[in-house]
């Protein structure tokens, strides 16, 4: 898929890695809408992104939510060929603190956001997607999940995280093969410790403590990365039903 044929709906799209990729996509030609639930970040990312992005207020763990804001977004678009999953919360806690066990709610919440929400997003893009006239190969349409090396090296404080991305993870390879019918791949990207807005109030010496644990090179990595490697997944029809991790060789310790 071509870039600048692109029509895509990103969850989380109003900061962080979701607004990296929406730019990166709009600055190749592409048109996006925004689904988030920051109305303010919302209305600055349009303005900065122009006439080719749109907002709307969405609540990924909302079904109903979900499916009308994609039908929209496609209106107007005149289509939706991606969907890209980065609505996501950290959900830290330990199962066992201090004050006793992690209260079920904590759980539940990070896996709805992280989980749910993607799947919620995957099955409503494809139902939209099937529709499309198919492309080279006949494709109609690409989705691409937001997972987490902690899916895999989960640490202490992350069990309700990586359970949440890991059943992302899980569910790509599962999604990949059912989609095959209907030209619509499905991809996951694993990112490492990336430089987004919730480490920029990190103290100086935390920060180069966790650039120094990253082999090479040692530094975060950058959005603009994260959405590069986005775009080739796009670009390159023969990438499907795979996680390709993006984490400078870190592998994360137990804490």
């Amino acid at each position: 898929m071509q870039l600048d044929q692109v029509k895509a709906a990103v969850t989380g799209g109003v900061s962080g890695l979701g607004f990296a990729v929406a730019k990166y996509l709009v600055a190749h030609g592409a048109k996006v809408a925004l689904l988030d639930i920051n109305d303010e970040k919302g209305a600055a990312a349009v303005a900065e992104l122009g006439a080719n992005a749109s907002y709307q207020r969405t609540d990924v763990t909302s079904e109903d939510g979900v499916a009308a804001a994609l039908k929209q977004a496609a209106a107007q678009m005149a289509g939706l060929n991606v969907a890209m999953n980065c609505a996501g919360i950290l959900g830290a806690g330990r199962v066992l603190g201090k004050e006793g066990p992690m209260p079920l709610k904590n759980f539940q919440t990070t896996v709805m956001v992280n989980l749910i929400g993607s799947f919620n997003v995957a099955k409503a893009a494809a139902e939209i997607m099937q529709a499309n006239a198919p492309g080279a190969d006949g494709e109609r349409g690409v989705i691409v999940n937001t997972a987490s090396i902690a899916a895999y090296e989960g640490q202490i404080g992350q069990a309700a995280y990586s359970a949440s991305k890991g059943g992302v993870v899980g569910m790509t390879l599962p999604m990949a093969r059912e989609f095959a019918r209907i030209g619509v791949r499905v991809m996951t990207v694993a990112p490492g410790v990336f430089h987004t807005p919730m480490v920029d109030g990190m103290p100086q010496a935390v920060y180069d403590s966790l650039c120094a644990q990253v082999p090479y090179p040692s530094r975060l990595g950058t959005p603009e990365e994260f959405a590069a490697t986005v775009a080739f997944i796009l670009e390159n029809r023969y990438l499907n039903g795979s996680v390709i991790r993006v984490d400078g060789a870190i592998r994360l310790a137990p804490k």
